[in-house]
């Protein structure tokens, strides 16, 4: 996952109030059941501390869900009296819940938010193509391409004539195709796409992949049903979900080869809570990866006010010379050094075979 949306939670200090909302649940007793959550969230967070300005601004956020139709729910990052954050989920969480904390509470959202992977789908034809952006959260439309509109259509004769008017078509097809590649190309660039899904008729489809540019090759997905089935969607989602799949188990493989030191006794990756705080001071996490029902995901760690700041005992921050610390949750203190180092995080299936120990480990950079 990309974390750079985090950033705003970490421009300013905490303590943080963080809640989960599930708007799973719609009935005509909805209204009234999300006054009830938000004034319930609110009660929590005073009895753990929060100041009377910041319940106020998480009880509004939640009453504001009272007749929203969100699927699944919404996360609410707030401080200082005000919502800083409030993602879209793509799951809906196991009930509402809220916390105070110095850190925002923000792995849950591995699991929750689903932000990938982003993916363009590219309704094809002869004359063109319109391309879709769609994630977890929805789809809107990502511009479009028009081809050359002469001439578009064989003949079956075998006259002269006719087989050199063929050729134009053929021709007008091979350059629509082209043209569609690019634009394809220039779309997933400014979208930062991790799949493309083109959908239409086989000879259109396989003519635009081929003319995409060899690294994305290992990204494009062709489907058979076409615009209009109801069956689509279907397999876009079927498409993404097998593309998340499939870069998990690459990763994992990644990191369990990288674990052994290579000729000069360097690691490519770390895993339990003292080796990844290290690596955290040093800018060296590239790719944090969390099992969030991890038995490390929980431990207590100790934080200063900048996100290299991190320690397993206090003693460690004062001998670098902090002078105020925290105790936090090692998962959230770990993606907030992630999140200030451009770092990203992989959400480890529960399901998973080998995982990094206690849950929580990462591929490293170095410098």
């Amino acid at each position: 996952m990309d974390l750079a949306f985090l950033h705003p939670l970490y421009e300013q200090s905490g303590p943080w109030a963080s809640a989960y909302v599930d708007t799973s649940r719609q009935t005509e007793n909805t209204p009234h059941e999300r006054h009830l959550t938000a004034a319930a969230l609110a009660r929590e967070l005073s009895a753990q501390g929060a100041d009377e300005a910041t319940c106020r601004a998480v009880e509004s956020a939640v009453e504001d869900l009272r007749h929203s139709p969100e699927p699944h729910g919404r996360a609410l990052f707030a401080r200082g009296g005000q919502v800083v954050l409030d993602p879209p989920l793509a799951k809906a969480p196991q009930g509402s819940w809220a916390e105070w904390a110095p850190l925002p509470r923000v792995t849950p959202l591995l699991d929750l938010a689903d932000q990938e992977p982003v993916c363009v789908v590219a309704y094809v034809d002869r004359r063109g193509a319109d391309f879709e952006l769609r994630g977890a959260l929805g789809s809107r439309k990502a511009g479009s391409v028009t081809g050359r509109q002469w001439p578009m259509h064989r003949t079956s004769t075998t006259d002269w004539s006719e087989r050199h008017f063929q050729l134009k078509v053929e021709n007008t097809w091979e350059h629509n195709a082209a043209e569609i590649a690019d634009a394809l190309t220039v779309c997933q660039e400014e979208t930062r796409a991790d799949l493309l899904i083109l959908v239409g008729d086989d000879r259109e489809r396989r003519s635009v992949h081929d003319r995409l540019p060899q690294r994305l090759h290992d990204r494009v997905v062709e489907l058979t049903h076409g615009t209009g089935s109801r069956l689509l969607d279907e397999e876009v989602e079927q498409a993404r979900a097998e593309h998340v799949r499939r870069r998990t188990e690459a990763e994992l493989e990644r990191f369990l080869a990288a674990r052994a030191p290579d000729a000069e006794g360097q690691a490519g990756a770390v895993e339990g809570v003292p080796a990844l705080v290290e690596a955290a001071r040093e800018h060296r996490i590239d790719e944090l990866l969390i099992r969030t029902d991890g038995p490390d995901a929980h431990r207590e760690v100790w934080i200063g006010e900048d996100p290299d700041q991190v320690a397993v005992r206090r003693t460690e921050l004062k001998a670098l010379g902090e002078q105020n610390s925290w105790a936090a949750r090692a998962d959230d203190a770990l993606v907030r050094s992630a999140v200030a180092t451009d770092a990203t995080a992989l959400a480890v299936p529960a399901a998973a075979e080998e995982a990094p120990v206690g849950g929580l480990g990462a591929l490293l950079r170095w410098k």
